[in-house]
This record gives C-alpha cells, structure tokens and sequence, in this order.
C-alpha cells in the first residue's frame, strides 16, 4: 500500500515504468507477429536451405579420383531424409559441365531438365515434381582444383509440417525469453530509477526547509542527475534573487522606520509646545510636510519595485521632458536655476510607461536643481537613445560614486532635507524598463545619462514587461 500510495498517476518513476513495460509488451507482440510471418513465407525456408546446403558441402566424401561419392559417416543419422520412398528431400551433385556425379535415392528423373537448375550458379530456387513444390538451394565447392555443385532441395509440404510443430515452440520460446526479459530488466529499472531519483528527493526535503530564516540556503546540486541540474541551479538563482529581494525589504523597513522616526518626534516636541501655549505653526506644518514626502517617496519606491505596475506604450521622450521641466519651474525660480531641455529632433520616442518615465525625469531634474549653485543652468538633453541631465554644482567625490544611487543616501551640498529615494527610484524604474542609468563627473557639475538598448533589445525588453 505504501508503494501504491507513493506511485502517484503524475510520478515520474512510473511513468518511465509504464514505458518500459509497454516497449516490453510491443517488442515481444512484434516478435511474435515478425516469426509468424516468416513462417507462413517461403523466406525462412530459403534461408534455412541455403545454411543447410552449405553445411552439407563440408561432409561430401570424395573417392580416389577427386569423384564426389555421398557423404561422409558422420550425416549417417540423417541419410533416411535422402534415401527412403517418401522423396521429401533429395540432393544431387554435379561437375562444372552439369554432369551429374552422385544423386539420391529419388532418382534423376527427380529433377528438372531446365530453369534454375541447371544453371549452377549460387542460390535458391524452386522447381514442381508430380505435382508438388520443392525449395532447393545451389552450393558450389573447390576440390582438388576441379569445381563442384551441391543442390538440395525439401518438399514445401515438409517443411510446413516442420515449422507447424515448431511454431508454438517459437512462440512458447519468445514468451519465455520476454518473461525473463520483463522480470530482469524491470528489477533493474526499478532499481535504478529508485536510486537516480533518490537525489531528487533529498533536493525537495531541503527545499521544504528553507523559509525566511534560512533563506541564504542553496540546494546541493552534486548528486542531482545532469538532465536535472540546471533546473535545481535555476532554482538556486532564484532564491538568491529573493533572498537579494529580502534583505532589500529589510534594510528598507529598517530605513524607513529610522527616516520617519525623525519628524514624529518633532511632531511630537511640537505639540507638546502647543500644550504649553508656545505655538509654532509653521514649525509644525514644515515637519508635518517633510513627513508627507518622505512616505510619498516610499510609496513611488514600492511602485517602482513591481514590475506589474507598469503599462507600456510609445511615449514622445520631449513631451515628457518638457511636462517634468514645467512641473519643477517654480522650484528652479526658488533656487535661483534655469531649466532648458534640449532636442535634436522633438519625434523622438522610447517604449515606455508614461507615468513612471515622468517620475524618473522629474526626479533627476530635481536632483540637478537641489545641487545647482545660483545663477547657474541645468540642462536636460535628449537624444535618439540616451537622455542627459547636468548640473554646474561640484559634482560628486570618486568614493561617494557608488552610493549614488543607494536607498536614503544624501548628497553634501543639497539644499532640502529629502528623504534621500530620488534616484534609488530612478535606478528602479530604469531597471523595469531595461535601460542603464549611470552618472559621471563633468567638470564642473554631474552629468546623469539615461541609456536604452538598442531598438531590437528594446521591443524584447518592452514585450517581456508586459
């Protein structure tokens, strides 16, 4: 019952079984059905006859003259198939002339005066006698330097009486050759599917036991059949993307749990002010609005992080730009920066989400202007596959390079106090959409260039997004 129970209708094992014992089942009816019709054909009678006649030449007893005389002593207990009245068989020998040396006790008016027979070459051939067809085979053999020809011949009727009592033999033969065949082979395929699968099941008992507290365990791979390796590697892969995943979430909790600390406890110091009749309104609306956009930028990075947000079309990449320019005119005013968007060409379009390519433009702009010195010009400038932003400010140092994109890492010489997720959901939407998002010191300032693959990569980045 344990057996039964564990050989599902969907498990592997007995399937690969049922194959086998299928292919056992196949192979067997078709060897019955293949001697079957041989026997009921005259082609196992030729080939039998030609052996036959070939063994015969190796007993022909010769005597002083290099005559052929019969055969030797040792066909002593089968000469009543040639000599006796029933005239079933009969052999004969001939010189290279057709002469006739030495024939059997049939005679030679047994045989026929013409056809195949007498044209002494190597062979079948079949021939009538008094109203019965006979099956014989041509032998020829070398003698002291003098060629001779052996031709034997069996009754059709003989040779069926001989293959019906063999015939149940055959098949009582067949079907005890493909019992043990079943019984032999089908242990050893149990056992060896038993024992290659055995690797499959240690493989799926720990992957039962990983859960988030063990999330950095991978699967063993050494012992796992070939075919099936790269399957459990696909699996390892993706449990280091979510274990990657993971730990992201949890340092992401952890920062914005420590960035929203921050102004609850103002918050909090400004109401106990009010208690107090010390009222800073201001005070509180400013951390009540820092606040606010800190769990904006959380929100945007959520979204940002889920493919499944994101609806593709073909957007016109100056549309957009000159949306987000517009949008941030009244915080480059503040900060004393003039915004220019540049175009070589104002059709250029990029598969994309609208919404989202907004956010990431908007973002970076806005990154430029924080760090822009008065009077100084931020620039946006698109082409056919890359678009730039720069700033005139002091750029970045060499070591801070790397943290540029880091979730809740600020820049020195920004004015606002931001949550520090600009550009981490940036680099996120940048990565849903299969572009490169890289940033580089441009003497003076910071250049940020967003890149698309080319057109064909881009179609397949755009149709696996969505």
């Amino acid at each position: 019952m344990r057996f039964v129970k564990r050989m599902t209708l969907n498990s592997l094992r007995l399937k690969v079984l049922l194959a086998y014992v299928a292919g056992m089942v196949l192979s067997i009816t078709l060897l019955v059905i293949a001697a079957a019709v041989v026997l009921q054909s005259d082609l196992l009678a030729r080939m039998d006859l030609a052996d036959a006649a070939e063994g015969l030449v190796d007993n022909i007893e010769f005597d002083s003259r290099g005559r052929p005389v019969g055969f030797d002593s040792s066909l002593e207990d089968r000469a009543w198939l040639y000599e006796g009245p029933q005239r079933e068989t009969a052999y004969r020998i001939l010189d290279e002339a057709g002469n006739v040396a030495v024939f059997s006790s049939s005679g030679e008016e047994f045989w026929s005066a013409d056809g195949d027979l007498v044209r002494l070459a190597r062979g079948n051939f079949t021939f009538e006698h008094e109203g019965k067809t006979f099956y014989g085979a041509t032998q020829p053999l070398e003698h002291e330097g003098r060629r001779w020809y052996l031709q034997f011949v069996v009754s059709a009727r003989f040779l069926e009486v001989v293959y019906t009592v063999a015939f149940p033999q055959v098949v009582a033969a067949v079907a005890l050759f493909g019992l043990v065949l079943f019984i032999a082979f089908g242990l050893c395929a149990y056992i060896t599917l038993r024992y290659t699968l055995k690797p499959l099941r240690d493989v799926s008992k720990s992957a039962a036991a990983i859960s988030p507290r063990s999330i950095d365990a991978r699967l063993n791979t050494e012992a796992v059949p070939a075919e099936i390796a790269p399957l459990v590697d696909s699996f390892n892969h993706a449990l280091e993307r979510l274990e990657r995943g993971y730990r992201l979430q949890q340092e992401f909790l952890g920062h914005a749990a420590h960035e929203l600390k921050t102004p609850l406890s103002l918050i909090r110091g400004q109401v106990e002010f009010l208690e107090e009749g010390r009222n800073d309104r201001k005070a509180l609306l400013s951390d009540v609005e820092y606040m606010t956009r800190q769990v904006q930028q959380l929100l945007l990075l959520a979204e940002a992080s889920e493919a499944h947000n994101y609806q593709f079309s073909v957007v016109r990449m100056h549309d957009i730009a000159h949306e987000a320019s517009t949008y941030l005119q009244r915080m480059a005013e503040s900060a004393d920066v003039h915004l220019t968007v540049l175009a070589a060409d104002d059709e250029v379009t990029w598969e994309a989400d609208r919404g989202a390519c907004f956010t990431l433009l908007k973002n970076l702009l806005e990154n430029a202007i924080q760090h822009a010195p008065e009077q100084t010009l931020v620039s946006m400038e698109i082409q056919e596959n890359t678009i730039t932003v720069r700033d005139q400010g002091p750029g970045v140092e060499p070591e801070q390079m790397s943290l540029l994109f880091s979730r809740f890492w600020r820049g020195a010489h920004r004015r606002d106090h931001g949550a520090g997720l600009g550009l981490a959901i940036c680099q996120e939407i940048a990565m849903a959409h299969g572009w490169v998002l890289s940033a580089h010191n441009a003497h003076p300032g910071l250049a940020m260039t967003l890149s698309r693959a080319s057109d064909a990569n881009d179609s397949d980045v755009f149709k696996s997004a969505q």
